[in-house]
């Protein structure tokens, strides 16, 4: 395996230093024994900031968060096989495979730095106000058909999951995969000038975290700020039909950048055809700077479709081979709690899993999904979206129609989302409950074979808890 870091570039990026070699590993606090072999040399094959996921060969970075302290864990790393722990708090370490740093976390964005400068494939930034790590999924499919591709983990898209996905960026991979996220002003920019990227994706433009950011129009000019870092003649790609077109427009020239606009129109970039969509998938042909390519998303979804055509703009955009994109897209499985569809109660009921997260738009895009299920009721069990804070009545309120219109029944938990209960005719209502495990078993007695069932809300509204119900259900009464 190519080492990704070594002793030597590691205290090279960070500053740092490794404390004198006196022997091996021992307890925290004891002196250990004379080395077995020389460290000098010794190879780095991955990163971890977390004990229960590393694995040996690892650095293990000791992040100091709020409610925890990495270097509560360094001696469990280095009994688990860590190559090296970085810490910036040596009090009572003796250990040759202990980086001393001036902190951790500013270690760690060296680190990604370090890699971005010697890093010669090209790198592609995903933001959005939703359907960033779906881009993002799809985006290292067609790009891992196209040569060595590293993306980010899971939704890594923050102060720490940036720099951590580029420290963690292979030397001699093809292609590089950051996704950017953000629930303030100004936490864009700094993330996205660490990334540099070649090209960047903007998905959508919407209410999420619309609380902190008080307007559609400076959420648009955050996104916005990701172009600004983009190399004179890199590419954005941009939905066509976004809110705020005007920033991506000044940031493009800022930059002098390219944008490249995806959508149904026909003058766009990358427009595509008629969508067709069911529980078997969504197909749609699609032209994409003038190259023709048939899509088959093995999901339901129209928000889908536009999330493969923005991930195929930035494949041709990269000079990625097109055809092989568009054909690693049938090999695409929507993530846990991400629009995974599956069977329950026995086979009898059809669940779409989109618990992760919520916001209006991907609400209304989930309630798509759910009204073109085949089912003989169509059941929606709707948690708060959170961080909308003054807008939260009013966005709540203006999903009532769309889940009366998809779903004949509609379950609800929250407080804010008492307010869509309270807005829907009374048969559309099937119960309200002050959290998700106060509702789960409402829910749950009310299912009818032949039911498709959609869960949905933000992570803070723990509707994890209706899904681990629900799939507990052996059976349940014919309609």
């Amino acid at each position: 395996m190519t080492a990704l870091w070594t002793r030597t570039e590691l205290e090279q990026a960070t500053g740092g230093h490794f404390l004198p070699a006196a022997g091996p590993s021992a307890p925290l606090g004891t002196q250990p024994e004379a080395p077995a072999r020389s460290l000098t040399d010794q190879a780095i094959t991955g990163i971890s900031i977390d004990t229960r996921t590393l694995a040996p060969g690892d650095l293990f970075i000791a992040l100091k968060g709020d409610a925890s302290d990495g270097h509560a864990h360094v001696q469990a790393a280095l009994d688990k096989g860590a190559a090296c722990a970085m810490v910036h708090a040596a009090d009572g370490l003796a250990d040759p495979r202990v980086l001393v740093v001036a902190d951790t976390m500013a270690g760690l964005q060296q680190l990604a730095l370090a890699a971005r400068a010697r890093f010669t494939g090209k790198v592609v930034a995903v933001t959005g106000s939703v359907g960033k790590t779906t881009t993002k999924d799809m985006l290292r499919l067609c790009l891992s058909a196209n040569g060595p591709t590293h993306a980010a983990v899971a939704s890594y898209n923050n102060h720490w999951g940036v720099p951590l996905t580029l420290a963690r960026l292979p030397r001699d991979a093809a292609f590089c995969i950051s996704e950017i996220g953000m629930n303030h002003p100004g936490e864009i920019l700094p993330l996205a000038r660490m990334v540099c990227p070649d090209v960047a994706v903007i998905t959508t433009i919407g209410s999420a975290h619309l609380g902190h950011m008080g307007s559609l129009d400076a959420i648009a000019a955050e996104k916005a700020s990701i172009i600004t870092t983009l190399p004179a003649h890199g590419v954005a790609v941009v939905p066509d039909d976004a809110h705020g077109a005007s920033f991506f427009i000044q940031a493009a020239q800022q930059a002098h950048a390219i944008l490249w606009r995806t959508g149904s129109s026909p003058d766009s970039t990358a427009h595509m055809g008629s969508v067709r969509s069911g529980a078997d998938g969504t197909q749609f042909t699609a032209n994409i700077a003038g190259v023709e390519v048939a899509v088959h998303v093995p999901a339901p979804g129209l928000h889908l479709a536009r999330n493969a055509l923005a991930a195929l703009a930035a494949c041709a955009a990269l000079g990625a081979n097109l055809p092989k994109a568009a054909t690693a897209l049938q090999g695409f499985a929507p993530g846990k709690g991400r629009g995974a569809l599956s069977h329950i109660a026995g086979g009898a009921i059809t669940l779409l899993d989109e618990s992760y997260n919520a916001s209006s738009a991907s609400i209304r895009a989930a309630l798509d999904v759910l009204h073109h299920l085949p089912a003989t009721r169509r059941i929606a069990i709707l948690g708060d979206m959170r961080e909308l804070g003054t807008f939260s009545t009013t966005e709540h309120a203006a999903l009532a129609p769309v889940a009366a219109a998809s779903a004949d029944l509609v379950f609800c938990c929250g407080p804010y989302m008492k307010t869509l209960f309270d807005a829907l005719p009374t048969a559309r209502q099937g119960a309200w409950a002050d959290n998700a495990a106060a509702l789960a078993p409402l829910a749950c007695a009310a299912l009818r074979g032949g039911d498709a069932v959609l869960v949905k809300g933000s992570l803070g509204s723990r509707m994890r808890d209706v899904i681990a119900a629900l799939e507990t259900l052996n059976t349940v009464e014919p309609i």
